[in-house]
């Protein structure tokens, strides 16, 4: 019950938030007169976003992604596709925002605007080797030797490019195919949040698996949103902010980050 009325209150916020809002832009409209909030995301990504063994879409972007949509009175429309993709997408309108552990750059905010960031994050590795899985500093890991895998288009690729630039970058389309070759012994590791590294010794427990105690770097995690409506990023930013203030988002962090009950969920 007490989770309903905080939804409720957040619904009542966002209503009269949308009713002052007497210049709305190109998004906003859109979202309102179609009734539908499309929301892009890879759906390989947990704890923030993957496909359960049922064919669900599940994870705690997933969850935030649906209270926003509930917020807003519409349905929700999640929109698969390719890392990669995702800005390119949201520039060309196919989709209204990204929610996919997209770290909030310099780069990327040329592109577009971010609400956020709704969590923090940070460069780490996932590897079978102890002494990789020792290193203090990502110096340690640039080495002509060592293969690294990491998702194509996000800032761990860059971050492999411009930390470690001797050692081989493998790009990845998802997380499971870097994950896959690792197991394979076809790369040394894998870089990628720290969420996803942990994550990914949950599901494979008996594969030796490894990663670092304190990652590399910390990264804020954002919603991305086109930068042509103003209003549709006041309107996002507003829900992010009450969402934090009610405690929604801390369950979630709680529910997807620490319990990992759900993990018997995934194929």
């Amino acid at each position: 019950m007490k989770i309903l009325l905080q939804r409720l209150a957040v619904t009542l916020l966002l209503a009269a938030a949308m009713v002052n809002a007497h210049a709305a832009g190109p998004v906003l409209d859109r979202v309102v007169e179609s009734g539908e909030l499309r929301v892009g995301m890879t759906g390989s990504q947990p704890p923030y976003n993957t496909i359960s063994r049922d064919g669900k879409m599940i994870g705690l972007e997933v969850d935030l992604a649906n209270l926003i949509a509930s917020g807003l009175r519409v349905d929700l429309n999640i929109v698969k596709m390719p890392f990669s993709d995702l800005l390119k997408a949201l520039e060309n309108g196919k989709i209204d925002m990204v929610m996919s552990g997209m770290a909030i750059t310099t780069k990327r905010t040329q592109k577009a605007s971010f609400v956020g960031p709704y969590m923090l994050s940070g460069k780490s590795v996932i590897t079978r080797s102890s002494v990789l899985a020792e290193a203090k500093e990502a110096g340690q890991l640039d080495d002509a030797k060592l293969k690294l895998a990491a998702l194509a288009g996000s800032t761990s690729e860059e971050y492999v490019e411009t930390v470690m630039p001797q050692a081989k970058l493998v790009a990845v389309k998802d997380y499971d195919d870097g994950v896959k070759l690792l197991l394979d012994g076809k790369v040394d590791a894998m870089v990628a949040d720290m969420a996803i590294c942990l994550l990914t010794i949950l599901r494979h427990p008996d594969a030796g698996l490894s990663t670092l105690k304190s990652p590399f770097t910390f990264e804020p995690i954002g919603i991305a949103v086109p930068r042509t409506d103003p209003q549709f990023l006041n309107l996002i930013d507003n829900f992010v902010d009450v969402a934090e203030d009610i405690g929604a988002l801390e369950r979630m962090r709680q529910k997807w980050l620490e319990d990992g009950a759900w993990v018997v969920a995934l194929p």
